[in-house]
């Protein structure tokens, strides 16, 4: 049976890797932990503007900058920042692997705080709303505010990767009027062949290092005639070999951020389509 034409151009692609002995990155423990120290002080920098400080990024922002940034959010856009990350200009020392961390919100007129937590909890169908970066997705386990959650994604960057995550979802009502929520990727496998019949998990160490980690903080304000929702998402991917920069990096580098911005746009028109119904 012919393989479709797009995974045929995916095989051929990445057989410079594989023969060059740059496909098959290894997460080093020692890459791993320093990932992990990195969450750590972002899960910290999170509780303390949870209990004091700022809800809203928008909120630290000052003059211009932050009108600006309202002008733009409600004419229906998107804004982003990229917190520490190793093109920020304040990389974190790691060695082996590549932090991506940004940070968005988008501005949902007319909507209520329990509009948007429904549409997020309703994992079922975010295949519908996030449509093409979620291609299947189903609840797995649900008990109270805690989700357990498949998802497979499909990215396309030169080269095209699915892969088959598990989420570990928690949400909490911080007031009538403000909720969050932390969800941790807690098993992410890359996909060999999808949607043919020889199609497979790859396992660890047999992977190309695209997503090895991913830790999200979602947070949600009710006011100003409408819902505001911010996105922060830390992900952890391969580095980027000598010699193959023209296929390696365009993914790396540039996915986390044009994720972000599709899954807080595609947020907001979901919830607008639903209030049409």
């Amino acid at each position: 049976m012919r393989l479709p034409q797009a995974i045929v151009i995916l095989w051929m692609a990445l057989q410079p890797l594989r023969l060059a002995g740059a496909g098959l990155p290894e997460l080093k423990e020692a890459t791993l932990r320093s990932f992990r120290a990195y969450v750590a002080a972002a899960e910290l920098r999170n509780q303390q503007s949870l209990q004091g400080g700022a809800f809203l990024w928008t909120e630290e922002l000052s003059g211009d900058a932050q009108r600006e940034a309202l002008f733009k959010l409600k004419q229906g856009g998107v804004v982003v920042r990229q917190l520490n990350g190793k093109n920020s200009g304040t990389a974190p020392q790691i060695t082996g692997g590549m932090i991506h961390d940004w940070q968005g919100m988008v501005f949902i007129p007319n909507a209520k705080l329990d509009e948007v937590l429904t549409l997020l909890q309703d994992y079922d169908h975010h295949a519908s709303y996030y449509s093409p970066d979620v291609e299947r997705a189903k609840i797995e386990t649900h008990d109270g505010d805690h989700f357990r959650v498949f998802m497979r994604f499909r990215r396309h960057k030169v080269v095209t990767v699915v892969l088959n995550t598990e989420q570990d979802v928690h949400y909490f009502r911080d007031s009538p009027t403000r909720a969050h929520s932390r969800s941790s990727a807690i098993g992410i496998r890359e996909v060999a062949d999808p949607g043919t019949p020889q199609e497979r998990e790859k396992s660890p160490g047999n992977d190309n290092g695209f997503l090895w980690q991913m830790e999200t903080w979602w947070r949600m304000e009710e006011r100003d005639g409408g819902v505001y929702v911010q996105n922060e998402a830390s992900t952890l991917t391969r580095d980027i070999p000598v010699g193959f920069g023209w296929l390696i990096e365009p993914f790396v580098t540039s996915i986390p951020k044009e994720t972000l911005e599709f899954t807080l746009g595609a947020t907001r028109k979901a919830v607008l389509a639903r209030q049409k119904r």
